[in-house]
């Protein structure tokens, strides 16, 4: 137990100094949407602490950080190229945060980008069970856990590929995108987000206290379904969507992915 709280204090000490860099940056640049980025990267950057520090089986450090590092990376890569490079204006949750703050924001912010570090490390515990098992050789749970990632991010890859596509029509702007599987979820990113995770804890299961590891699961379907995913996009949506956006709600999955119901 002594080797994992080291390994979790040292990687929550790394975490803090990015989301310091990001937050001062972020300060600068005006745009707390960075913390986004800092996100993705920082489970990536995880990955790769624990393939150094874990001493476990070789093969399966490195399918780990390599699982980390290719879904946290493309994550970063693309909400750094949508929120902060574009020129857009700030994302408009975190406006609404400004607005309701009021005073000490940028304190506030730091606070918060910190809370983001720790949410990381706790959910991230999958990457370090797997780096600390000493079995030589991959079980078939792990390879599944594997094949759950990969559907994941293929399918997160998509959704967001397909968004990305339709706001670069100018004759889509405020509009709501309903393409491929947009048509069947509200937020696919969001669900195949979920799925990826749900593909790491299984992978952990071939570890010891692999098992909790589900935790992160739950977490994240938490986050996503209930924190900062879907309630504060949806309340983004409707008020610069309006009706569109209502009938959108009405007709259409909020999360899994669902054939569509018919506008009552």
């Amino acid at each position: 137990m002594d080797i994992i709280l080291q390994m979790i204090l040292t990687a929550f000490g790394i975490l803090v100094v990015m989301m310091t860099i990001l937050w001062w940056i972020g300060i600068k640049i005006e745009n707390a949407a960075i913390v986004d980025v800092g996100w993705g990267g920082g489970f990536a950057l995880l990955a790769v602490v624990y393939f150094f520090l874990g001493d476990g089986f070789f093969d399966r450090r490195l399918l780990m950080a390599g699982m980390g590092i290719v879904w946290g990376g493309r994550l970063s890569l693309h909400l750094l190229v949508d929120r902060v490079l574009s020129g857009k204006p700030e994302d408009g949750r975190y406006v609404e945060f400004r607005n309701k703050w009021k005073t000490k924001i940028n304190l506030k912010l730091f606070f918060f980008y910190q809370f983001q570090a720790l949410l990381i490390v706790i959910i991230s515990l999958p990457f370090l069970f797997m780096a600390l098992n000493l079995d030589a050789g991959m079980t078939w749970v792990e390879w599944l856990g594997f094949a759950i990632w990969g559907i994941g991010v293929i399918g997160e890859s998509a959704a967001d590929a397909q968004l990305r596509r339709f706001r670069s029509d100018p004759a889509n702007q405020g509009k709501v995108c309903q393409l491929g599987l947009w048509n069947y979820s509200r937020h696919p990113n969001y669900f195949f987000e979920w799925v990826i995770w749900l593909g790491y804890c299984v992978a952990a299961l071939g570890s010891p206290f692999g098992w909790t590891s589900f935790n992160s699961a739950l977490i994240m379907a938490y986050i996503l379904t209930r924190v900062t995913g879907i309630p504060m996009t949806e309340e983004q949506a409707i008020r610069t969507k309006g009706d569109s956006y209502r009938t959108y709600q009405r007709t259409t999955s909020s999360f899994i992915p669902w054939f569509r119901r018919t506008d009552q």
